[in-house]
């Protein structure tokens, strides 16, 4: 048997926030729990999420995860969910804390950049706290890219 500390975490990831870290520059992490009904575990577990255009906010010490897109289970018939509604995040009261003081007084986002099935099979959201880029800082992160590509290209052909 392996010893406890070398397990490696096989995470499945259910939907994913691309534009994420082309839009904002992230500074910090957070993994949280979402409160989620059954016929959106299922959905979920389709793979078919967005979160694409979503965010989180807090409203009266709570997070909550805004505008994301789960579809409704075609199995289930009158006990369906609504797609976009708004659904709630864990996290502790000191991270709660910690979020609401960088938005409020630093001007930072909440992005959600993941949403994925930890070991235990419980549905966890990365979620990242950022800052907005400008377009200068996007073409530079896009040059740094192409450059990275064509170094590789480079070193590959050679």
């Amino acid at each position: 048997m392996a010893p406890k500390g070398s397990e490696r975490t096989v995470r499945k990831i259910v939907a994913e926030n691309r534009k994420a870290r082309y839009n904002y520059e992230i500074l910090d992490t957070y993994e949280a729990g979402l409160v989620l009904t059954g016929t959106e575990v299922k959905s979920l577990r389709e793979g078919k999420a967005n979160i694409a255009e979503s965010y989180a906010t807090d409203e009266g010490g709570e997070m909550w995860l805004i505008n994301s897109y789960l579809p409704e289970y075609l199995q289930a018939n009158r006990f369906n969910h609504e797609p976009r509604r708004r659904r709630k995040l864990l996290l502790s009261k000191r991270e709660v804390n910690r979020l609401q003081g960088a938005v409020n007084r630093e001007g930072m986002s909440l992005i959600p950049l993941k949403i994925y099935f930890n070991d235990q099979g419980r549905a966890k959201l990365e979620l990242a706290l950022g800052k907005g880029k400008k377009l200068h800082d996007k073409r530079e992160s896009e040059k740094e890219r192409d450059w990275n590509r064509q170094k590789s290209r480079l070193l590959k052909d050679h």
